[in-house]
């Protein structure tokens, strides 16, 4: 083949898994011609490995080209065929001496691309010639500086993993018993958002130690992917429960708000500062195998304290439990659990989501709108004061809206004449056994 070609094309298909740009189809590579308008050689090799050309690439590089040639972003043809997924050239390439480990101008390495574009092939045979992933944001220089949480990664067995809790978390094994592991994907390590999202989680959940919250077990931060590990709860979700029993008995209801209640009145009562969920719906309330809930998944979750650097969206929380205040981008404290609360609870009676006919994004306008979910189950569900309670808990005015310690003592009042009557009807149905009893015995008596 000919040294210097007139090029037909000035883009390769996929850029750096760690540009800046991500929504860009195309990286184009510039200053890749020489005078006479033709590639140069070096350039051609990018674009051999791109069109997995192994006779092309073997005579460029035969002809003395640097394998390792670098482009005007630093990336180079292992960059390309790890990004295309095209494992022979990545193998002829390391074969020729290719570099396996260099950094483009963003950070990225043909690991990292390969990880990004899902190249499974390709991220097996480059961590066979001595990969290694990009640094952990949270990693520390010395031994005495890593936490005491911290996990060994290779403790972790995830086989036959499964998702869990709406695929935020995974099911691992660790140190012989199950846990849940979630995951910060290496791809978005660089992402600030993202990292400073993990980062407040995994200091929230350091301070939080609750029968009603799920338990912090450790983390892997010292490698890549990061991860949080907590524990396991079999049982699944609320939300599962909810689509397989439908609607509850209002004694069922009422212990169960208790349990989610008292979780978020131990968050709220924080010191030095509240901890507010702001993501308060039934898939991130996990029963245990006493039947009990759990309050979990504090990924969107922040202290009082913080102030926010962007608005809460519904990529970030189920927008059929968000407060309006929150959806109106205005200033909001723990009330905003609160409204969520209501509408958990009611769905519980009622057997099924808020607005269920509306689609999701149509549902916080309807309260901004100051409408709410209607009361549609018997009359007798909602005895003892639980509608009023529900309705003062989603109050337009989260002044209004009661704090989760007052609404444990009134869910308890609840509770207390729920039992009062169930034991009142077990006297009656023991009282008319025994009259029964009485005459049956009467009645044989004067037959004798």
């Amino acid at each position: 083949m000919s040294m210097e070609t007139k090029a037909p094309a000035r883009t390769l298909l996929k850029q750096s898994s760690l540009a800046p740009d991500r929504q860009r189809k195309e990286a184009e590579l510039i200053d890749g011609e020489d005078d006479g308008g033709n590639i140069k050689p070096e350039v051609s090799l990018m674009y051999l490995a791109n069109e997995r050309d192994l006779e092309g690439i073997n005579e460029l590089l035969d002809s003395g080209i640097d394998v390792n040639f670098r482009d005007i972003d630093d990336r180079t043809a292992l960059h390309v065929a790890a990004c295309q997924g095209f494992t022979e050239v990545v193998e002829l390439l390391l074969q020729r001496g290719a570099d396996v480990d260099p950094k483009d101008r963003w950070g990225s390495s043909p690991l990292s691309d390969a990880i990004y574009y899902k190249n499974h092939d390709v991220i097996q045979l480059l961590e066979k010639h001595g990969a290694k992933p990009l640094m952990a944001p949270m990693h520390v220089n010395h031994a005495r500086e890593v936490p005491e949480y911290e996990i060994d990664a290779h403790e972790l067995d995830f086989t036959n993993s499964v998702d869990i809790t709406k695929g935020t978390f995974r099911m691992a094994s660790w140190r012989g018993i199950q846990v849940a592991v979630k995951r910060l994907p290496e791809e978005v390590i660089t992402d600030e958002d993202k990292v400073r999202a993990f980062r407040d989680e995994l200091a929230l959940l350091q301070k939080i130690r609750h029968p009603n919250v799920v338990q912090f077990l450790g983390a892997v931060t010292q490698s890549s992917p990061m991860m949080i590990v907590t524990e396991y709860l079999p049982k699944g979700d609320l939300r599962a429960f909810l689509k397989k029993k439908g609607a509850m008995k209002q004694s069922t209801a009422v212990r169960f708000a208790l349990d989610i209640a008292r979780g978020m009145n131990y968050l709220h009562e924080n010191k030095p500062a509240p901890i507010i969920h702001r993501d308060l719906e039934p898939s991130n309330i996990l029963r245990d195998d006493s039947g009990h809930l759990k309050v979990a998944d504090f990924g969107v979750s922040k202290l009082l304290t913080v102030k926010e650097d962007r608005p809460l969206i519904c990529e970030d929380a189920s927008c059929r439990y968000v407060a309006p205040e929150v959806f109106r981008n205005e200033e909001y404290d723990t009330k905003v659990d609160v409204f969520s609360f209501a509408l958990i609870v009611q769905e519980m009676i009622e057997g099924h989501p808020p607005f269920c006919m509306k689609q999701d994004d149509e549902v916080p306008k309807a309260y901004v709108a100051r409408e709410r979910p209607p009361f549609k189950a018997p009359a007798k569900r909602y005895a003892h004061g639980l509608k009023e309670l529900i309705e003062e808990c989603w109050n337009e005015k989260p002044a209004k809206r009661p704090a989760f310690r007052q609404i444990i003592t009134r869910l308890e009042s609840i509770n207390n004449s729920i039992g009062h009557k169930r034991r009142w009807k077990v006297s009656l149905s023991l009282l008319f056994l025994s009259q029964c009893v009485c005459v049956c015995v009467c009645e044989y008596s004067n037959d004798s």
